[in-house]
This record gives structure tokens, sequence and C-alpha cells, in this order.
């Protein structure tokens, strides 16, 4: 039986709706809410900054294809990856209006070690597999090599997320332990008893940073899954704010430091199996 469905449902952040888990479905129920947060990017130019499209066998479809470099560093060929899974309420054609090229040069310029953004468009509604859609294994597989193919260092890569899509980083590094360098997680959408807690012993070895608002309605459940981490969290940041990029965009460039200090370390050896 699924813990407090309450709890588990995915904030859409900012979007004005509350998807809610029930039994084995899901449910959806609108909210009225003020107009949604946005981030307040850096005053930092945009590198090669990409939206195009990408065939995924993975989903069955047609998908947006996301990918950021700093600004001075060219096509970003050799940098480190730095996947980006995004919450319910975005998609990865959102990702330039969110300023998240910005941010990135902003960090490298702050002495941040330089990497790419890459992220592709999720379903709605989880990272999980549903029947032939399966954007978790886009993720895992088609992603990186999207990666390699644009000269990207597909061999480094790392994770990061928010809401629902910090769930997904979780549950990617957990299931397959070793893929990412670390995990910044903003907000994420998880509960005790879901996958990312039955399997919190598979995330050794990977850096985790986790974030979120005290005024969030995810804090209590982010806090647990603080607790019950196999070893202490690289970060654990608790602030002022909500579900959303109102708080999520202060948070950016701490996460963006986290990520390239991470991809420019030396490999870890991955947690048990």
């Amino acid at each position: 039986m699924a813990a407090r469905p309450t709890r588990r449902g995915l904030l859409l952040a900012g979007a004005g709706a509350t998807v809610l888990a029930v039994g084995a479905g899901w449910a959806a129920r609108d909210l009225i809410r003020p107009a949604p947060a946005r981030p307040v990017p850096p005053d930092a130019p945009t590198g090669d900054e990409r939206l195009t499209s990408r065939p995924s066998a993975a989903r069955g479809r047609t998908v947006d294809f996301y990918t950021a470099v700093p600004d001075g560093y060219g096509d970003g060929r050799g940098l480190p990856v730095c996947l980006v899974l995004h919450g319910a309420s975005t998609t990865a054609r959102d990702f330039p209006g969110l300023g998240l090229g910005r941010f990135l040069t902003d960090a490298v310029r702050r002495g941040a070690a330089p990497f790419v953004l890459a992220g592709a468009t999720g379903d709605r509604l989880s990272w999980r597999p549903s029947g032939r859609d399966d954007p978790q294994r886009m993720v895992r597989e088609e992603l990186p090599a999207w990666c390699a193919e644009r000269g990207f260092d597909a061999t480094r890569l790392a994770g990061w997320g928010w809401s629902m899509g910090g769930y997904g980083s979780l549950l990617l590094a957990g299931t397959w332990p070793g893929l990412l360098r670390a995990v910044a997680a903003f907000s994420p959408a998880v509960a005790p008893g879901d996958a990312v807690f039955a399997n919190v012993d598979r995330l050794r070895g990977t850096p985790l940073a986790l974030w979120c608002g005290r005024q969030d309605d995810f804090l209590d459940d982010v806090q647990a899954l603080e607790r019950a981490l196999p070893e202490p969290a690289a970060r654990a940041e608790y602030a002022d704010g909500r579900h959303d990029f109102g708080y999520w965009g202060r948070m950016i460039p701490s996460a963006f430091d986290f990520v390239a200090a991470a991809l420019a370390a030396p490999a870890r050896s991955p947690g048990p199996g």
C-alpha cells in the first residue's frame, strides 16, 4: 500500500496544480496559486546553447534535446556533462527561458571548473518506465550517446534535477550505482516507501547534495531521506523558500559549484550493487 499519497504527490512547481498518487494510478486536481515564480539569472552571457529534436527509441517519440556550454568554451568538446532532469511543470524546451546557460557561464566565471548541461524531455508525471515509454532508459543510454556525438566527455556525468527531476536523479543514481559522479537534488519529490528510499543503500559512494525550502511540502520527506542515507550527504541545505524557482533559482549557483567540483575530481568507486 502506498504511504501517505498526499505527500507522494508530485507538486507542479509553480504551475498551479498538484498531481496526487492514488492507488496504482494518478489523479490531478487544480489549485489556486499565485503566478509561478521565476529564477533571476545572473548578468552573464550564454555560450553555445542549443535546443534540437532527437528521436528517442526509449520513449517511442521525438523529444527536445537541450545543451548549454559556458561562454568562452566553444562547442564544449571534451567537457564533462551534468544531466538535467526537469520537474513536472517544465520540459527541456523551457530551459533557455529559465536562464540555465547564463547560470552556467556565471559559475565558470566565479571559478568553477567548466562543464556542460544536457537534458531531454521526460514524461510529465515520472522519470520511471511506463509501458513502452521509458524516460529513465533515455537518460541512462540515449542522452549520454547524444552528448558523445557532440564531442562532450560522456564518461564523466553528474545529475541535477528539481521536484520530480530531483527524484529521477536520485532514482537514476540508485538504479545504476557508479553512473553519476554526483547528484544535486532540489526539493526531490520523495516519500518514505518509494523506490528511492527502498534502494537508498545503493546511493553509497555517490556524493549527494540536497536543497529544500522550509516552506516546501516535501521538507519533512527530504530531511527523512537525508537521515536514511547510508553515508552523510555531501551537502544538505534548508532555507526559506517554497516549491518553485523563486527558491530554486537562488540555489543554482551553489548546485553548479558542487557539480563542477565533482566532475573535476577523480572518479570514486561505486557503492555495492
